[in-house]
């Protein structure tokens, strides 16, 4: 019996060093690229101290931070660029999250005549790939002035428009808390809105984090869309379309370092809310998959 124990030990450190062994070269592999582009935004652009374009080797001959002061200087519109991105990915996080919680929850908790149908029809409309639409939803914004110079209103509401379809992940969550307390509750008197407020938005935090992170994060790296309806008007764009359209009208070469530095730029908000809300992410994601 020891001898077993012994040997099943073994068996289960060996595949534990082979495991740790494969994740190791993994993430190496994984955060290459990551490493490579954080050691050019580092590199100067000028040709006096180093060569600013694209070189054959990663770590920099002279480290500066003349690529980021660029960033913030007068000469470019990166901050600009940066605000509106961020206006767009916080409006749209916070109204998508609530269209979002609370179709999930009408959806959940009420039955009603077409709710199987309207469930189903979501989901056959979610199949289609958004750009299909674009040709439409730009003359439809066209008309009402959210275009180009109202680019940023103009995204925020395409985004916010078809939210309630994203429904699926939440209202699994939903499914899965007692629906005894929504009885109870309801017995006492009380409304549909208040059982919603007070009862399960505190027993929903996971899944609003995850909600409010994929909401997040749909406008923060647009670039196709974004692109489209800002075309033309530099202070409408995003940072994705920005730093594209930067390499594209300017110097490649010299821009390449200052291009580097503004993707870590972009980069580091959406980290760290992954870092800080990362238990809450994985959380709302295996709870929502457990019944739908």
């Amino acid at each position: 019996m020891d001898k077993k124990t012994g040997s099943m030990k073994q068996n289960r450190m060996r595949g534990n060093v082979i495991s740790y062994i494969a994740l190791i070269l993994i993430s190496i592999v994984w955060l290459f690229p990551f490493f490579g582009l954080i050691m050019q935004s580092f590199r100067s652009y000028d040709p006096a101290v180093e060569y600013g374009g694209m070189v054959d080797y990663i770590i920099p001959k002279t480290f500066s931070l003349d690529n980021y002061r660029f960033l913030f200087s007068g000469e470019t519109n990166f901050l600009l660029w940066y605000k509106n991105t961020l206006i767009i990915a916080i409006f749209v996080s916070v109204l998508q999250t609530v269209i979002i919680l609370c179709v999930s929850y009408a959806l959940s908790r009420m039955r009603f005549k077409g709710r199987t149908f309207l469930m189903r029809f979501w989901l056959i409309l979610g199949m289609f790939p958004g750009f299909l639409t674009m040709i439409c939803l730009y003359f439809l914004l066209k008309q009402f002035g959210l275009t180009q110079a109202g680019a940023v209103p103009g995204l925020i509401l395409v985004s916010v428009a078809s939210s309630g379809m994203g429904y699926y992940v939440c209202k699994g969550y939903f499914d899965t808390l007692p629906i005894a307390l929504d009885e109870a509750a309801r017995i006492d008197g009380a409304s549909r809105s208040r059982i919603f407020f007070i009862m399960t938005i505190p027993l929903s935090k996971p899944i609003i984090i995850y909600t409010a992170l994929i909401a997040f994060m749909a406008p923060w790296c647009d670039y196709v869309f974004a692109s489209y309806i800002a075309f033309g008007h530099d202070k409408s764009y995003n940072v994705a379309v920005a730093l594209q359209r930067w390499v594209w009208t300017n110097d490649y070469q010299g821009y390449f370092t200052r291009f580097c530095a503004g993707g870590i730029l972009v980069a580091v908000p959406v980290t760290l809310l992954f870092l800080f809300l990362q238990k809450y992410y994985v959380e709302g994601v295996t709870g929502g998959a457990v019944k739908g």
